[in-house]
C-alpha cells in the first residue's frame, strides 16, 4: 500500500500534469488587507480628484451649478499674475528642495558619526517638522520684522544692516523659502539617516582598511549607496515646494504686491474673490501640472537607482 501511494505520488519538484489545475499556495486573506486601504483611498482621493475635474467645467456656488466647458481654463491663463505666479513657483520649489538634499545629507552624516549627545541632536532637529506651518510663519513673521525683529537686531549688534526680509521684493520670496527649508529639513534628515544606517558596515571598514579619509567615504560610499534616500527627498520636496501655500500665505500673503506670488496663492485670491469655478480650474492645472513634473523625474532618477 505504501510503495502504490509513493509510486502515484507527483514529487514536489516535478510539473503540474497536463490538464490539471495548479494547487493554490496560501490563503486569499492579505487581499483584504489591501481591500479596505483601497476603499479609503478612492473615497478620500479619487471622489474629490473627479468632483474637481467637474466643477472646473462649472460656474458653481453653494446653492447653483452651471455648465461652461474648458471657459474657466481659458479665464484662468488670461490671468495677469499666473506668469509671474509659475516662476516664482518654479524658484521655490528648486531653491527648497536643493536645500533640503544638502542640509539634509550633511546633517544626517553629522548626525550617523560619534558624536556627544546624538539623540538629541537628532530630536532637535527634526523638531521643526511637528510644529505648525501657520505657527511657524506667524513666529517668523515678527522674527523678521525689519526693525523691531529678534534677527535684525542681532546683526545690528554686530554692526551687519538687516535687510527688509519680507517687504523688500529682492529677498521676500527667499526669506519664505529658507523659513521652509528651516522646517522641512529635518524631514530630509531622518530620511537620510536610514538611508545611510542601511549601508553595510563592510564597505566601511574596507575604506578605512584601504586608508581612505572622510572625504573619500562620503563621495565614494554615501553619495553613492544613499542615493534612493536622495530621490525620495527631491521627489517629496519638489511635491511640497510646487504645491506650497500656507507658509507663504502667512508669511507674505504673495506680497509686496505679487513678488511672492505662487500658483496656489494665485488660485486662494480667485476663490476669495468668489470666482469659485475658476479656483477649481486652477487646482485641476495645479495638479496637472505636478504630475507632468513628478512622475518623469520620478521614473528617471528610479531608473538611476536601478542601474
Amino acid at each position: 500500500m505504501t510503495s502504490l501511494v509513493e509510486n502515484n505520488a507527483i514529487a514536489p519538484n516535478e510539473p503540474t500534469p497536463k490538464g490539471s489545475k495548479p494547487r493554490r499556495s496560501g490563503s486569499s486573506y492579505p487581499f483584504w488587507f489591501f481591500l479596505i486601504p483601497g476603499i479609503i483611498f478612492a473615497v478620500l482621493f479619487f471622489a474629490p480628484t473627479f468632483a474637481s475635474f467637474y466643477f472646473s467645467l462649472t460656474r458653481w456656488t453653494l446653492f447653483t451649478t452651471t455648465f461652461i466647458g474648458f471657459d474657466n481654463f481659458a479665464l484662468f491663463f488670461r490671468e495677469p499674475n499666473l506668469f509671474q505666479g509659475l516662476i516664482n513657483t518654479g524658484i521655490y520649489a528648486t531653491v527648497t528642495s536643493g536645500l533640503k538634499v544638502v542640509l539634509g545629507m550633511g546633517l544626517a552624516v553629522l548626525l550617523t558619526s560619534q558624536i556627544v549627545a546624538r539623540g538629541w541632536l537628532r530630536s532637535v532637529v527634526f523638531f521643526p517638522v511637528l510644529v505648525s506651518t501657520i505657527g511657524v510663519g506667524i513666529t517668523f513673521s515678527v522674527l523678521m520684522h525689519p526693525i523691531d525683529g529678534l534677527i535684525n537686531q542681532t546683526l545690528a549688534f554686530f554692526g551687519i544692516q538687516g535687510p527688509f526680509w519680507l517687504t523688500d521684493p529682492a529677498w521676500a520670496l527667499l526669506s519664505v523659502a529658507l523659513v521652509d527649508v528651516w522646517k522641512g529639513v529635518g524631514l530630509a534628515t531622518v530620511i537620510y539617516i536610514a538611508g545611510i544606517a542601511s549601508i553595510p558596515q563592510d564597505y566601511f571598514e574596507a575604506a578605512r582598511v584601504d586608508g581612505a579619509g572622510p572625504w573619500s567615504v562620503f563621495r565614494s560610499i554615501i553619495v553613492p549607496l544613499a542615493r534612493p534616500a536622495t530621490v525620495t527627498v527631491i521627489i517629496l520636496s519638489l511635491i511640497g515646494g510646487l504645491r506650497s501655500f500656507d507658509l507663504i500665505w502667512s508669511m507674505t500673503r504673495g506680497g509686496p504686491g505679487f513678488v511672492s506670488d505662487v500658483i496656489a496663492s494665485v488660485i486662494y485670491k480667485q476663490y476669495q474673490a468668489g470666482f469659485y469655478g475658476l479656483s477649481t480650474a486652477g487646482n485641476v492645472i495645479l495638479f496637472l501640472l505636478v504630475t507632468a513634473i513628478i512622475l518623469p523625474l520620478s521614473w528617471f532618477l528610479n531608473r538611476k537607482v536601478a542601474d
